[in-house]
């Protein structure tokens, strides 16, 4: 899926609104294997299916909560349109980070973007904050909440004489 690039001036206008919404994804057992290979964190309410079913209030496993946090970068490139004369983007952080229910394996989820806010730099960067919402299909809470900050640097345009 391409997401035509956007202005400077059109990311300016769209602070406090709805900026864009991702497709549903299917968390699985695969890719949470595969987190707690990555990250070395094979605790069994993720990794043990049988065990978690029996152990926990969760019926099986569950995701970890930075899995869900991981999938916002791909959902992101799902869904957001990039600037224009951008050369490369990277995170800046979270101001604000919040797991509220946990992802059960098998679930879809989806990501909400507000932007918040935009500063441009005058280096050529400009840092956006998204509050964003990872749901949950079919639950009244949200998987997490945050204030996610992001750096984009943009190529500076010669001004016309």
């Amino acid at each position: 899926m391409s997401v035509e690039p956007i202005s400077l001036d059109t990311l300016l206008a769209s602070v406090g609104k709805e900026v864009g919404v991702s497709p549903w994804r299917t968390v699985t057992q695969r890719m949470i294997d595969q987190f707690a290979d990555a990250t070395d964190d094979h605790q069994f309410i993720h990794c043990d299916p049988e065990r978690a079913a029996r152990e926990t209030p969760f019926g099986g496993t569950i995701a970890h909560g930075f899995l869900s946090l991981s999938l916002l970068s791909a959902m992101t490139f799902e869904t957001m349109p990039p600037l224009e004369n951008s050369k490369m983007g990277v995170n800046h952080g979270f101001d604000t980070l919040r797991f509220l229910a946990p992802v059960k394996t098998g679930s879809r989820i989806r990501t909400r973007f507000v932007l918040a806010d935009v500063k441009v730099r005058p280096s050529g960067w400009v840092q956006t904050a998204h509050d964003v919402t990872i749901e949950i299909e079919g639950s009244k809470k949200p998987a997490l909440t945050a204030r996610w900050l992001t750096l984009t640097l943009i190529e500076r345009q010669p001004e016309n004489a």
